[in-house]
């Protein structure tokens, strides 16, 4: 009898939650972790991503190292033999931030998460599917019905901020002397630029981002930066050791990039299919 009352919440994702053993309680948002069955029963989310979820999630964990990269690149230029170290400091604030969000995601402390299963576009913004069963009240039952693929990208962000803000400047202020005291932070201020950027896109279009992922990094990401790379270093064989070994990081990451190529186009066809 209570599946049956259940069944009658309108819309997408509005839900009943089991209170004291019943599901006799008014329609509404389910909790965080958890979304609606085919009888529109919130249940608790206990199935792990799947691969085509862990490629989406290393693309967006790859973003802001990759920008690191870049403008680490673009600001030392020939100048400064730091920038070596800056690219290891900047893969290890990455992989340092990634390991903290999984540890403070469900299950806490385990390096793994439980996620809901994404079925449409629409479950990424579920704010834009509430229903109003008189016309006049809206019922308000916006949720992350992709959980927790939209916030962990959110989290993990904050803390490669907060990485690069206590390592960063340390680092660059003892190294970097081959640079101007005017130059020498510029990677830095261009990460306090870029980090909001990259929040914002998440934020309004993850769910997009998740559908075309794959054809970004087969077509955009790969030749945007190598033709960068190449105009900046054309000189390179030309210049000392060191500055060979910061091509060889930087060349590591189209590398990184080219072979994310493979299992992500073939599975993004059938996401996409």
């Amino acid at each position: 009898m209570a599946v049956a009352m259940s069944s009658t919440c309108p819309g997408h994702y509005c839900g009943k939650t089991l209170i004291n053993g019943s599901f006799d309680g008014e329609c509404g948002v389910c909790p965080r972790g958890e979304r609606t069955n085919m009888q529109k029963i919130c249940e608790k989310c206990t199935g792990s991503p799947e691969l085509y979820d862990w490629l989406y999630l290393g693309f967006m964990a790859m973003l802001p190292l990759v920008l690191h990269w870049f403008f680490i690149e673009w600001y030392s230029g020939k100048k400064s033999s730091s920038a070596l170290f800056q690219h290891i400091t900047a893969l290890f604030e990455c992989s340092a931030a990634a390991v903290v969000t999984l540890l403070v995601n469900d299950p806490v402390g385990l390096l793994s998460i439980r996620s809901c299963r994404v079925q449409m576009l629409s479950d990424w913004y579920t704010m834009l599917y509430n229903p109003s069963p008189d016309y006049v009240t809206t019922l308000h039952c916006t949720q992350e019905a992709v959980f927790p693929l939209y916030t962990i990208v959110l989290i993990y962000y904050a803390f490669c901020l907060v990485f690069m803000m206590l390592l960063r400047p340390l680092l660059v202020k003892k190294i970097a002397c081959g640079l101007g005291k005017s130059d020498r932070f510029k990677s830095i201020y261009a990460a306090l630029y870029f980090f909001p950027i990259l929040t914002v896109l998440q934020a309004v279009g993850g769910g997009l981002l998740y559908y075309a992922f794959p054809y970004i990094i087969f077509g955009v990401v790969p030749g945007y930066f190598g033709s960068v790379h190449v105009s900046l270093r054309n000189t390179v064989f030309q210049e000392s050791r060191c500055q060979e070994e910061e091509v060889l990081v930087v060349l590591f990451s189209h590398w990184l990039l080219h072979a994310w190529k493979l299992p992500v186009l073939d599975l993004g066809h059938e996401v996409c299919g």
